[in-house]
């Protein structure tokens, strides 16, 4: 079983609240020896932000076709959400009432994908630092 997935972050703050509007909530709070971290739990499981002082910018996964290491987290809102566009409204809400955040990304709009035998609806959105999110619900 997968305990978490753990994101580095420019600004944890920034972080916690877009995930927040997600529907993650932080559920412990602790420092990595040398910088604050926390977990927070939502959408069926586990994230860990860690603040990095003195951050690089983040190497572009989703546009960069040359890229090689881990690409994307993906969330599976299937049987939790009945279609990805009106969540998708709900979570442009949710930044449209807080102004202080880095405005929503979408990577890639609600589509359709042939995945197997299955035909899942899919959509992309950067996270606080740029880093993408799949948002994944099957058909």
């Amino acid at each position: 079983m997968l305990h978490h997935v753990s994101i580095r972050t420019a600004d944890i703050h920034r972080a916690i609240a877009f995930y927040e509007i997600l529907g993650f909530s932080v559920c412990e709070r602790f420092t990595t020896g040398y910088t604050l971290a926390c977990w927070m739990e939502g959408l069926w499981g586990r994230i860990e932000l860690i603040q990095i002082p003195e951050p690089s910018p983040p190497a572009d996964a989703f546009d960069d076709e040359h890229y090689v290491g881990y690409y994307h987290i993906s969330f599976d809102l299937t049987g939790q959400i009945p279609a990805l566009s009106p969540w998708l409204d709900g979570i442009q809400a949710g930044f449209a009432r807080n102004p202080g955040l880095t405005p929503l990304k979408v990577l890639l709009a609600p589509c359709q994908q042939m995945i197997g035998g299955n035909v899942y609806e899919v959509l992309f959105l950067a996270d606080s630092d740029g880093l993408p999110l799949e948002f994944i619900r099957r058909m």
